[in-house]
């Protein structure tokens, strides 16, 4: 458990990012992931609102939980009481521990636009929370506090994404787009705002750190202005792309439908 746990450090090799291990392993919660929420959200699909959102608000409180708990054993285990400052959920992934509660636990356009987030950015987190890892799985064993708790905490928001999708709460209204990019945003600011106080690499905005980021850090030579305007661009190039293609796909189905 002292292992495990990592207290005084992983003595243990690291298996290292994209090794057999680090596949299995995240392709076991993936599994888990797509096969709980096709079932949830087939099960739920005609049931009634409250019945549906159960579901979501015991999504949310576990990944808070998760979450919570990771905190204060890191804080812990570091013997430093503010280290809790570089766990804040500044991450596009960690943006859900806000956004799963919302979309939970609120009403009207804030939960509609909170569970279009969830939707739209749930299942790509998941990925680049796992497989794309290579800052987590390039420095902790596989089977580590920092590397399970990871991925059980993406594995939900991509859970929370899909069983949305499956049971039907999906909104994707056009009038609450403008809510659904604002909260990007007030996130992003919150991070380059952290960042420069903390001296750290929230939102990946500084560089990529052995992430997918590192393509674009070194397209624009890391660039102090470009690469952070770049990647904040690249979330709003996805929220839209992502409504276009949505869109796209009810109109196919409305026109089928028809005939």
């Amino acid at each position: 458990m002292k292992e495990f746990f990592g207290f005084g450090g992983y003595n243990r090799p690291v298996e290292g990012y994209m090794s057999w291990q680090h596949l299995t392993f995240v392709t076991a919660l993936m599994i888990l992931m797509i096969a709980s929420a096709v079932y949830w959200g087939r099960r739920n699909k005609s049931r009634s609102e409250k019945e549906k959102n159960m579901v979501l608000a015991i999504t949310a409180i576990l990944i808070d939980a998760f979450e919570l708990f990771k905190i204060v054993l890191l804080c812990f285990r570091a013997n430093d009481p503010l280290d809790w400052l570089y766990t804040l959920p500044l991450f596009l992934c960690s943006i859900q521990l806000i956004t799963i509660p919302l979309a939970a636990f609120t009403k009207g356009r804030l939960k509609q636009a909170s569970l279009d987030f969830v939707l739209i950015f749930g299942v790509l987190g998941a990925i680049l929370g796992t497989y794309a890892a290579g800052n987590n799985y390039g420095s902790y064993p596989v089977l580590s506090f920092d590397n399970v708790v990871s991925g059980v905490t993406h594995s939900l928001a991509g859970f929370a994404a899909l069983y949305i999708a499956f049971s039907g709460m999906v909104s994707m209204k056009k009038k609450n787009m403008p809510i659904t990019f604002a909260i990007l945003l007030g996130f992003c600011a919150a991070a380059w705002v952290a960042n420069k106080l903390l001296d750290y690499n929230y939102m990946f905005l500084v560089r990529g750190d052995g992430t997918p980021y590192d393509l674009l850090y070194s397209l624009v030579k890391g660039n102090a202005v470009l690469y952070p305007l770049m990647v904040v661009l690249l979330f709003l190039l996805y929220i839209t792309l992502f409504y276009f293609v949505y869109y796209y796909l009810q109109k196919r189905k409305t026109s089928r439908t028809s005939k």
